[in-house]
């Protein structure tokens, strides 16, 4: 059913067995959907785009019983459904993969999935791993089945909850941007696996994803949500990216900051890493060595799980080195501490910004949080002082959203904007940023590369970890490449190319 003309659309997929009609959410006095109206079906790919912040997500986590609605009703073959839960919404036949993972952290893989997957308290861990190794092996999904999710980095957890989904069994599977983690070679295995389930297991799949190229490859249909709205819903044979681009975000220019030339020529590097070795039992670093220049961005490349988060977590003092050396202008650190790090002028951007803030509180709040000394007096916090604070980088970086606004409100963009302004208000020396546009929509994602270009024209060093090949590409004045925790190789930026890196991330030298 197209909700903006109110006409049936000839699909591949079978008749409409689900509807959402007149689905309305509202938090306080923003209005999340507005009267939104939906068909799934299965033996079908139905993309959904929009803004982060226009409503998608809220739609599909009132579908699978993550929250409910202020009005609306579901309905499956013409019969109402009461979903106040996942457990609801399973047993209609509906799986979600989200992307804030629903993992039990302390537990192994196969537990996690055995915990989805029993229809008993009997469980026979021993035919549960079996199945999860058949599974990861059949959709070319590989995880170590044995290992803690905790110890695992987040691309690999990521496909532990598709494989939980996969598992568990549903007419319907909602996909919340599930190649945001996975390298090249992982992202086609995928679309292949989604490809299988709609046309052998005939399973309707909702597919949020804000790349193009994954649309135009494997969507039979796509809506598209603006400000709580569907402002289209038609075939996707036919529609260009251009035109869905301007469905999502009307007629507004990105105002993207284009490349330009390094600053860094003929400069001593900022922050040189020398033969750095994490031993560990599943993953580790051994022997990394790379350094990065002040007004250079430094691409970290490689598929999810061959050091990238080990490199991080040293560079943000969560992980100490067992050999080797840090610098930072030429001072070795006695140890990769978090004070020591942030002292010497080191700024981070985690992988995971939700793990990188508190989301009870305010925005002017979570900005303070790793330089809240300079907000407080000795017996409290100035927060007049923290007010003009937040108000000012709110201006400057953009954000949409309230100095005193709980930060758990925000859409996923804008909670990007508040980290980077946190990041770059402190104006490190080194900036350390990872994964900076997983999951954001097209115009959010040009805005943060264009604040990681602008830190590098003001003479920032930027080491930028991405699993997104075309933002390295786009933003690496040069690019390293991780395989099995060592810098397999040094691309230069201006010569580097898809079919080169991709070489280095198969573990390929020439």
């Amino acid at each position: 059913m197209n909700s903006v003309e109110g006409v049936a659309i000839a699909s591949r997929g079978g008749a409409p067995s689900i509807f959402l009609s007149n689905i309305t959410k509202a938090y306080g006095e923003t209005v999340a959907l507005s009267d939104v109206s939906l068909d799934l079906r299965t033996s079908e790919v139905h993309a959904l785009l929009g803004e982060n912040g226009a409503g998608k997500t809220t739609l599909m986590k009132i579908l699978y019983g993550l929250t409910q609605p202020d009005s609306g009703q579901i309905k499956a073959d013409g019969v109402a459904l009461q979903i106040n839960s996942p457990r609801d919404a399973r047993a209609a036949g509906i799986g979600m993969v989200t992307q804030h993972f629903s993992l039990v952290k302390n537990m192994t893989v196969v537990e996690n999935i055995a915990l989805a997957i029993a229809r008993t308290f009997s469980l026979d861990l021993d035919s549960v791993r079996d199945a999860v190794v058949a599974a990861s092996t059949r959709y070319g999904l590989e995880v170590p089945p044995d290992a803690i999710i905790g110890s695992l980095p987040i691309g690999l957890q990521q496909r532990v909850e598709i494989l939980k989904a996969l598992m568990s069994g549903c007419s319907y599977l909602i996909l919340d941007e599930p190649t945001a983690v996975l390298g090249p070679q992982d992202i086609d295995s995928l679309l292949e696996v989604i490809t299988q389930l709609r046309s052998e297991a005939k399973i309707g799949v909702v597919l949020i994803s804000h790349k193009m190229a994954e649309i135009e490859k494997i969507a039979d249909r796509v809506s598209v949500l603006r400000r709580g709205k569907v402002v289209s819903s038609s075939l996707a044979n036919g529609i260009t990216s251009k035109e869905l681009i301007t469905l999502m975000v009307g007629e507004q220019e990105s105002g993207v900051v284009l490349r330009s030339e390094s600053q860094s020529h003929g400069r001593d590097p900022i922050l040189v890493l020398d033969s750095v070795v994490v031993k560990m039992e599943i993953g580790g670093l051994n022997n990394v060595s790379l350094d990065v220049r002040p007004g250079e961005i430094v691409g970290i490349a490689g598929v999810s799980g061959n050091g990238q988060t080990e490199l991080v977590n040293i560079l943000s003092g969560t992980l100490s080195i067992d050999s080797g050396t840090i610098a930072v202008e030429g001072a070795t650190l006695t140890q990769n501490t978090p004070q020591l790090l942030m002292r010497a002028g080191v700024g981070m951007l985690g992988e995971d910004r939700h793990a990188s803030a508190v989301h009870a509180l305010q925005v002017m709040e979570n900005l303070v949080l790793d330089c809240v000394d300079n907000f407080a007096t000795k017996v409290q916090l100035n927060r007049k002082k923290m007010l003009e604070h937040c108000e000012s980088a709110i201006n400057q970086f953009e954000i949409k959203a309230t100095a005193k606004q709980v930060f758990g409100t925000l859409s996923g963009g804008n909670m990007q904007k508040v980290l980077l302004a946190r990041l770059f208000s402190r104006k490190p020396k080194v900036a350390i940023i990872s994964q900076p546009t997983r999951g954001l929509d097209v115009m959010a994602t040009s805005y943060v590369r264009s604040l990681i270009s602008k830190a590098r024209l003001d003479g920032t060093a930027v080491l930028l970890v991405s699993e997104d090949l075309d933002e390295v590409l786009e933003l690496a004045d040069r690019v390293a490449v991780m395989y099995r925790g060592s810098v397999i190789g040094v691309v230069d930026g201006a010569n580097a190319s898809r079919e080169k890196i991709g070489e280095l991330m198969a573990g390929i030298v020439r």
